[in-house]
């Protein structure tokens, strides 16, 4: 029997490599490129403890407050003038739109009082305090 390789008669017996590579370098790469979209960067702040505590469905719409008073929504930093822009530019979207409040333990009572009031007088009526166990 004669071979369309060439004129010798021995079995290729090397592993080609080339493929397997070329896939692992294809997935490193959608890795790299998917690993920022998933991380979400945060701020550190401690949670009040509630036994009580619930699951609830994930917020479209996060606040957080550090024990320093810094405001964040969605992870950028603004002021408490500003809730009410961002609350009606989400409602625009999202009719049924839900809050989620992340406030310090050190966090002034009084400030997250103000939040929240701010929050509902731009439309929410659904939102979340949220706690650790």
């Amino acid at each position: 029997m004669s071979q369309l390789g060439g004129g010798s008669e021995d079995p290729i017996v090397d592993i080609n490599i080339t493929p397997f590579v070329d896939v692992i370098l294809v997935v490193l790469i959608i890795f790299m490129v998917a690993t920022p979209m998933i991380v979400n960067h945060s701020i550190k702040i401690q949670l009040p403890k509630a036994a009580t505590g619930e699951e609830t469905a994930p917020s479209l719409l996060t606040f957080v407050l550090t024990k320093e008073g810094v405001l964040q929504a969605d992870g950028v930093d603004i002021n408490e003038e500003q809730i009410a822009a961002i609350v009606k530019e989400k409602l625009v979207a999202n009719p049924d739109l839900s809050a989620s409040i992340s406030a310090d333990t050190e966090a002034a009572h009084g400030k997250v009082i103000r939040i929240i009031d701010l929050i509902k007088k731009a439309g929410i009526n659904k939102f979340a305090i949220t706690t650790t166990k």
